[in-house]
């Protein structure tokens, strides 16, 4: 495997990701649309060690009878500021995480990550559409 050249930081495994903060509260409504966003979301390349920076976009609607409670969300988003997680898989963790905490198919998660190395990367899981039984 390839390793970074230059100074290398450490980092957290996954396993200090804590998606237990989750909480949600009773609240059912199929037709309203929720969109929750923050430009405060980071965790750290495990390739360099470097810290990545995204705004994270959280869309969904309550079908399964919840909303998540933000300040439980913030504190679960802050356990990967130091953990080392590619882009790709912070998003789908991100998305599954609140997928079972929600209870609900319509959820979309999109994170939006600084450049880096003259690319910019959004990393877009899951969909609003209502599926047909």
């Amino acid at each position: 495997m390839a390793e970074a050249e230059g100074k290398s930081f450490s980092f957290e495994g996954t396993d200090q990701i804590q998606s237990e903060y989750l909480e949600v509260f009773d609240f059912h409504d199929t037709h309203l649309r929720i969109e929750t966003r923050t430009s405060e979301f980071s965790c750290v390349c495990p390739f360099s060690g470097l810290p990545d920076f995204a705004d994270l976009v959280i869309e969904y609607y309550p079908d399964g009878g919840c909303c998540v409670e933000l300040k439980s969300l913030k504190y679960y988003l802050i356990t990967y500021r130091n953990v080392g997680i590619y882009q790709e898989a912070a998003t789908s963790r991100i998305y599954n995480d609140l997928k079972k905490a929600l209870k609900t198919e319509r959820l979309k998660v999109t994170t939006l990550y600084n450049t880096r190395g003259g690319f910019d990367t959004v990393c877009i899981k899951g969909n609003l559409e209502l599926k047909e039984l």
